[in-house]
Parts: structure tokens; sequence; C-alpha cells
């Protein structure tokens, strides 16, 4: 049941569940960007007038209150600030978040805190200022390593800041992951081979590397349309898939997820949290969260205003711009867990599952997904995608959940 209105947090009751044994935690979206890329489907906006940084301050303060009160006892181990490009944000804003987190819930002492940069966006004295606020991860959006592809796909930084940013942030920060995004038009194995390597040369421990996708609704969807954009064939996106996961593993960094790659211990812990099927509430325009609420994992899925002005001014006046929340429990639930879960290596619990959907899985499609050699079920009990069933992941999810 989806239910939207005014104030749709104040009809929930608060119960002290959680998902303890997977973690907590606390998503800050920050909506602005210096420039919209071609490819970009996020809820990011350009303020070319500047942004009321004090105001948008408050308004997360306001829905970090009120997710507090649903979420009593919990111990958050991982705060992700993502956008948007956060590193437009104050130090300060940034150190106020964090204050306000810390007033509402305990924090682990380990607890990983992540921010999204550009390099186009950071310099020496603002990375100090986020290191002292408590951020001790960075995740950088490199994108290519090439001037020609930044161009393309709209970036405003060239390769010599790029490489000054991840040296900066290996400088400063504890640990450090950089994103790139392959199978761009006329890319070859050979020159994206070249190129990963490279990028592993300045790597410190994590990867993210994504296949370009022609999203609805972007300017690349546009150019795709009018045949003025072409990417790589089926055939040619799995050889480049298949080029990646045997350079990284190579390297070191072998793929903890379809698109992610760590030396082992180096996984970004925010965004295990989602793939196992954890806890987090979600603060900022257009945020997403998911709120344990009950005994068997029943949960509360709540969705913020996208339109950032609308978003500040509906949390200050409402204490929170949640416009949609939905109950997701049994097999609803079940099939979020395998949409998620599958796309670890180290894949989901087959009992975790079955307690969460209420159901077991039919074991003439598990069979067959076995023959076909989409799945391998591990001596742990857990099931997982083989390389060939995590290329058509959205395949074998639909199989199972059937």
């Amino acid at each position: 049941m989806i239910a939207r209105g005014d104030d749709l947090l104040a009809r929930i009751e608060p119960r002290p569940t959680g998902t303890p044994d997977i973690g907590f935690g606390v998503y800050v979206h920050w909506p602005f960007c210096a420039q919209k890329c071609p490819y970009c489907d996020f809820n990011s906006h350009v303020r070319h007038g500047g942004v009321d940084e004090a105001a948008f301050l408050a308004a997360i303060r306001k829905e970090l209150a009120a997710n507090a009160r649903l979420t009593p006892g919990r111990t958050v181990t991982s705060v992700f600030f993502g956008g948007g490009t956060p590193s437009l944000m104050a130090p300060g804003t940034v150190g106020a978040v964090l204050e306000a987190i810390a007033g509402h819930w305990a924090v682990a002492d380990d607890a990983e805190i992540t921010l999204e940069a550009n390099p186009s966006s950071v310099e020496a004295s603002r990375f100090r200022g986020y290191r002292d606020a408590g951020v001790n991860r960075v995740s950088l959006g490199v994108q290519a390593l090439n001037d020609p592809d930044l161009k393309f796909l709209g970036r405003l930084h060239d390769v010599d800041q790029a490489l000054g940013a991840v040296k900066l942030a290996r400088d400063t920060f504890p640990r450090l992951s950089f994103d790139l995004i392959y199978a761009r038009p006329g890319q070859s194995v050979e020159a994206w081979s070249a190129e990963l390597r490279q990028a592993i040369g300045y790597a410190a421990d994590h990867l993210s590397l994504y296949q370009l996708t022609i999203e609805p609704d972007t300017a690349f969807a546009r150019l795709h349309e009018a045949g003025k954009l072409i990417v790589p064939d089926a055939d040619e996106a799995a050889a480049l898939y298949e080029a990646t996961q045997e350079i990284t593993a190579a390297a070191g960094l072998p793929a903890y997820e379809i698109s992610n790659h760590a030396a082992p211990g180096a996984e970004s812990q925010h965004n295990l949290l989602y793939w196992r099927y954890g806890e987090y509430i979600g603060v900022g325009a257009g945020a997403h969260g998911r709120i344990v609420l009950g005994p068997k994992g029943e949960r509360l899925a709540t969705v913020t205003e996208r339109n950032p002005e609308t978003w500040a001014a509906r949390a200050v006046e409402n204490g929170n711009a949640v416009i949609e929340v939905e109950s997701i429990f049994g097999e609803t639930a079940g099939d979020e867990m395998l949409l998620m879960g599958l796309r670890l290596t180290e894949g989901i619990d087959i009992a975790r599952y079955q307690a969460i959907a209420g159901r077991r899985f039919d074991e003439k499609r598990i069979a067959d997904l076995l023959h076909h050699g989409m799945i391998e079920v591990l001596p742990s009990g857990r099931i997982r995608t083989t390389p060939s069933g995590a290329f058509v992941l959205d395949a074998v999810v639909a199989d199972l959940a059937a």
C-alpha cells in the first residue's frame, strides 16, 4: 500500500528493531551540481544564482529529527553524502549535518563517512575541512582518463585535474574510491583495458566501474533516439565487462558487486548496507529510505519531494518532506532482497530470504538456473549468480521471484 499526504511519518509508530547485524545508515542527498551531465538521470539541479546552504541545512536537520523518532536505539554504522555534488557544500555544512546525526543516534567508532566529490570542485582547504568535519572516505567522479571522453561525458574537469584530485584525496583521507564509465561509443576492449590498468595504478583500494547506459529523459537519450549516439552492442558490452573482471581481479581488486571492485576489507560499507538489505534513512530532496518496523523485516519505504526548494520548504513546515510511504513485506520484500543481494559476489542467505519473503524458492527453477550455469549454491547455504548470471541479473531475479 502506498500512502500520500502532508505528514506521513506522524502516523507511523516507532519500533526498536532494525538490522543490527547488518547496520544502520544515513543517506544525505545534496541535489545541486555545477552542470548537468548528459548521461545523468539522478535528482540533480543547477542553480546559477547560488544555494542558501543555511536553509537546506535547517531542512536536513528537521528530516533527521523526524526519522530519529522512528528509529530509536539504532547505532549509525555509515553516512553517505550523495548527489548531485556534495563537494559543493561548505565543510561547515557537512560538519553540522554530522553533528545533528550524532545528536540523534549513537555513532559507531568505526562508522564509514563518505562524501562524493567531483574533481572540478575540490581544493586542498575544502578536503582538509571535510576531513576535520569527520569524513573518512571520499568517492571521486573521475569517469574517464582521456580528455575527449571527459568532454563527451559533460565533465568540467580534465585528466590532470582528475589525477590531482585523486592524489589530494589519497593524501587527506584514510579511504578513497573513484568512478569510471566504460562502454563508451567506439571504445574497444584494448583501449578500455589500457585505461583501466592506468586507473588501477592510481587507485588505493576501491574502484566503481559502470557501463554507460542510456537513461530515459537525459540528453544522451535524445541523441540516441535521433541516431546520433551509438553505444556498444550486447556482445561488445559483454567483452568489455569480462575484460573488466579479469583485469581488476588480477590487480587484487576483485568485484564484490557487479560494478564495484575492492581489495579485501575495503568494500564500501554503506553500499553493502543497501545490497545486504539493511536499514537506512534518506534525507534531502528525492531521497529514499528503508526503515524496518516489524519483527519479520517489514519495511517502511520512504520517498521525499524531488524539487529542492519545495523539499526544503515542506521539511521546515511539516518536519519532513516525505511525500510517499509504502509498507513492504512478504514477497515484495523478498523480491527487493533478491534484486539487491544477488548483485553481490557473496550472494544471499537462503534462510534469511525465506524468513523475509515468507516463501521458499521453487526447486524446479533453482535446478533450471543451476543447469544453465546462471547461479550456484555455496557450501555455506548461500546462493549467488555466476559471472554469466550476473550479466543477465534482471532475468535471473525474475525467474527466482516467480
